[in-house]
């Protein structure tokens, strides 16, 4: 299961671009998930450049997060940009994390990827609550490195 290809199938992929599309009904947040197969750098270097590729570092709030995964490596990363992180708690991810780390040991990839962005979403609403006149600024598909 090291391959970026193996590691989710259609089907699983467009149940977690719903499950963004339904996390950023709630809010003016944007989540994005990227997966690749392995990485040389430490995976948070890795997922911050991720974050700035995918221009995830440009919205109107600073309120874009990243799951960043490196299947191969069996890592993932959870990157919020500056405006999420100047307003919560520095354990912020930690629960999300949690949970989605739980039903990886299971084996159920797609569902932590899914439970992770839902919470992201519940959290999220809390300090970016989505507003009339919203715009969804960047693309909830998966790209892949």
């Amino acid at each position: 299961m090291s391959k970026v290809e193996d590691f989710l199938t259609k089907e699983e992929e467009q149940e977690i671009v719903e499950a963004i599309r339904v996390a950023e009904n709630n809010t003016s947040g944007e989540i994005r998930v990227h997966i690749e197969q392995t990485t040389s750098k430490v995976p948070f270097d890795r997922a911050l450049e991720v974050f700035h590729e995918l221009k995830m570092d440009e919205t109107q709030l600073q309120n874009g997060v990243l799951f960043y995964f490196a299947v191969a490596d069996k890592n993932f990363i959870i990157c919020g940009d500056k405006g999420i992180n100047d307003v919560v708690a520095n354990d912020f991810w930690d629960c999300t994390k949690d949970k989605m780390a739980e039903q990886f040991k299971a084996g159920k990839f797609k569902q932590g990827i899914v439970d992770g962005i839902l919470n992201a979403g519940e959290q999220l609403k809390k300090h970016f609550p989505w507003s009339a006149g919203d715009t969804n600024e960047l693309s909830n598909e998966i790209s892949k490195g």
